[in-house]
């Protein structure tokens, strides 16, 4: 068993996706589009965009669509749990890129390194990166 996310986007699933392949995360290994290769449409404005994609990086899977009734991005997180604070201050900031950062990057009352963002497309990521020896 494998929990992952799976994110819905109105319309902006692949910018987001090529977004995040620019932030140095991953990238998409599989897509299937509205309308191409016999997928359904039952919305024309949804033709040629993304009913399923599958983006995976080290350490990453996670999926994501556009839906045209897709409910607003709120109550839940990405974090990535980072071992190299230079690594974390890099993704942190070209995640924050457009976005709005809630929590600075800082060492925290727990000892880590973490910092808390919206990005530009509503999703909210939370990186820690560990300070303790391993």
């Amino acid at each position: 068993m494998q929990l992952s996310n799976y994110l819905f986007f109105t319309t902006t699933c692949e910018q987001a996706l090529n977004f995040y392949t620019a932030c140095g995360l991953g990238e998409m290994t599989d897509v299937l589009r509205y309308g191409a290769d016999g997928m359904p449409v039952r919305n024309e404005a949804m033709r040629g965009r993304i009913m399923h994609a599958k983006f995976e990086g080290p350490g990453i899977l996670f999926f994501a669509s556009d839906n045209d009734d897709a409910e607003p991005m709120r109550g839940s997180a990405h974090i990535l749990q980072m071992n190299d604070q230079g690594l974390t201050e890099q993704i942190f900031s070209r995640l924050a890129q457009g976005g709005r950062v809630t929590t600075p990057l800082g060492i925290q009352p727990w000892g880590d390194y973490y910092g808390k963002l919206t990005d530009q497309f509503g999703v909210q990521w939370m990186l820690n990166c560990s300070t303790k020896a391993a």
